[in-house]
């Protein structure tokens, strides 16, 4: 008998396809408009709160064309959650106003393409791997995206039969599938989940992007790969553009949304989006490989999750009830928050810190304790892959010289492209952590550009200052690195337990004379960062 890989299932999904009566909307009454429209909203803002569950996402989207006006897409971690939420929708007074034209169930998993030493011995598995198979199993919607929905089988025919092959067959034939997809990484994030079982097809396929055409190119490159010429059936396309719930009005009233003018009121739609799920491997039911680079095992394999083979009191009819604060403005999230607020603190002290490695740039970092040059030759090859996008800043190695290990930064335009860059750039070798998971607090990032004749001062003035930083309360390790290509391009990391201890090294006059000095040697302006 062939052999099915193993598989460990994560988050529900269901996507649920709305057409408006338009006829009806325009006979209404002014102010049953009116409650449509309120009740929506909240029933949407809630779903984007995950108020209904311990955990989970749920999105809006526009949807183009004549199969349907309106695509809610819900994770949640119970079948009963997504069946409870489709019935709290049709108590809505905006439910009576529309018709469920399609919808589809499915549960998102990871088999043993992705690693078989996931399922053989899970604590032997690296954090970078980890941090992926979390995003598959529990994937969180990226904010202001285009979405593409399609349902997909593995063709079982008298001449191409997928489920015929062996398993190493079907591994290098996704491992092929992964490297064209390579190519879309940081532009495309994909959440295949398994239908074997709940719908006529076997896999649903979502993919996002910030440009349709993107979307385009990918299904259309990747027709031509044979995993899915000789073995992929496709059922109906679906594209739509999300927005938040604040603008339903605005939508049904014709206007072009998202307006951005009410995402500051949801509360689940801002910028930078969420954390979760941007490296990926392909999925094997996908048509594409965007959102992970190699695969683990059987030769590199860049497969997903597989089932058997995955590819890749009464309450208010308006559903208020389902929140223990439906009437309070919704908040801002708090990890972006916290962040905000560090900044914040940090310009208070004339510190320039913006967004995280920069005024308008986004960074991710990861260490590594392999050898300087063979990291170095590997980043240097998943550095021309990133140098194809736009959204692409800077990605370098930096060698400590305190500590026995390297760093790794990749800076971007955009905070899911440095999520994204961070899932293939945890496959290097002996990645040891990513910044941020070091300690209780995490690490301030100090990135410096040293003019040449003063590199050897800089340096002396930094150990002289790390002597100061060893005795201070609640700091762990700094460490000032070099970047292996310009040795006057510096970053320093720096660990502390907690927020206090750090910002009190920023506001001590050892660092400001140092800052003041700085000003003398540096070639530009230093940016202060948190990375945690």
């Amino acid at each position: 008998m062939v052999e099915a890989p193993q598989t460990e299932e994560g988050w529900f999904a269901l996507h649920d396809f709305r057409s408006i009566d338009w006829d009806a909307w325009r006979d209404a009454p002014e102010r049953e408009r009116e409650r449509a429209i309120e009740e929506g909203k909240r029933f949407l803002r809630h779903r984007e709160q995950v108020a209904d569950a311990d955990e989970g996402d749920s999105g809006l989207f526009s949807v183009l064309g004549h199969k349907a006006d309106l695509l809610f897409v819900h994770f949640r971690p119970a079948l009963d959650d997504l069946s409870s939420i489709e019935r709290r929708f049709e108590n809505t007074a905006l439910a009576k106003f529309t018709e469920q034209t399609t919808s589809y169930v499915s549960v998102t998993e990871v088999s043993g393409y992705v690693s078989d030493e996931y399922f053989e011995d899970p604590e032997s598995v690296d954090a970078g791997l980890k941090r992926y198979i979390e995003g598959k199993l529990t994937p969180e919607i990226p904010d202001d995206e285009y979405v593409c929905f399609y349902p997909m089988s593995k063709r079982r025919g008298e001449e191409y039969n997928w489920y015929d092959l062996s398993f190493e067959d079907r591994a290098d034939l996704m491992a092929d599938h992964g490297e064209v997809g390579k190519e879309y990484a940081g532009k495309i994030k994909q959440v295949i989940a398994s239908s074997v079982g709940f719908e006529g097809h076997e896999w649903g396929v979502t993919l996002f992007g910030s440009d349709p055409t993107d979307i385009k190119d990918i299904v259309y490159e990747m027709r031509f790969d044979p995993a899915s010429s000789r073995y992929g059936e496709f059922g109906e396309f679906y594209i739509g553009r999300r927005f938040p719930p604040a603008d339903l009005g605005a939508y049904l009233a014709g206007e072009t949304v998202p307006t951005g003018e009410g995402d500051g009121d949801e509360g689940g739609h801002g910028e930078g989006g969420h954390a979760h799920g941007e490296g990926g491997h392909h999925g094997e039911g996908g048509d594409h490989g965007a959102d992970h680079g190699g695969g683990h095992d059987h030769a590199g394999s860049g497969g997903g999750s597989a089932h058997g083979d995955h590819p890749h009191g009464e309450e208010e009819a308006s559903g208020e009830g389902d929140h223990p604060h439906a009437d309070e403005e919704d908040g801002e999230g708090g990890d972006d928050a916290s962040d905000a607020d560090i900044r914040g603190e940090l310009a208070d002290l004339d510190i320039y810190a913006g967004k995280p490695s920069g005024e308008d740039v986004y960074a991710t970092v990861l260490y590594s304790e392999a050898d300087v040059d063979e990291l170095f030759d590997e980043v240097e090859g998943l550095r021309g892959n990133f140098d194809h996008y736009g959204t692409h800043v800077k990605t370098a190695v930096y060698e400590g010289r305190v500590t026995d290990r390297a760093a790794v930064v990749s800076i971007w335009d955009t905070a899911s492209a440095a999520e994204t860059a961070a899932g293939f750039l945890s496959e290097l070798p002996e990645i040891v952590a990513r910044a941020g998971e070091e300690s209780g607090f995490g690490t301030m990032g100090m990135f410096y550009t040293v003019k040449p004749e003063h590199q050897g001062d800089f340096t002396d003035t930094f150990d002289d200052v790390g002597e100061i930083l060893a005795e201070m309360d609640g700091h762990v390790e700094t460490d000032l690195m070099m970047n292996v290509e310009d040795e006057n391009d510096m970053f320093i990391a720096s660990q502390w337990h907690a927020k206090e201890d750090a910002m009190a090294f920023f506001g001590s006059d050892e660092f400001r004379e140092t800052v003041q000095w700085g000003r003398e040697v540096l070639a530009d302006r230093p940016r202060h960062v948190f990375l945690a």
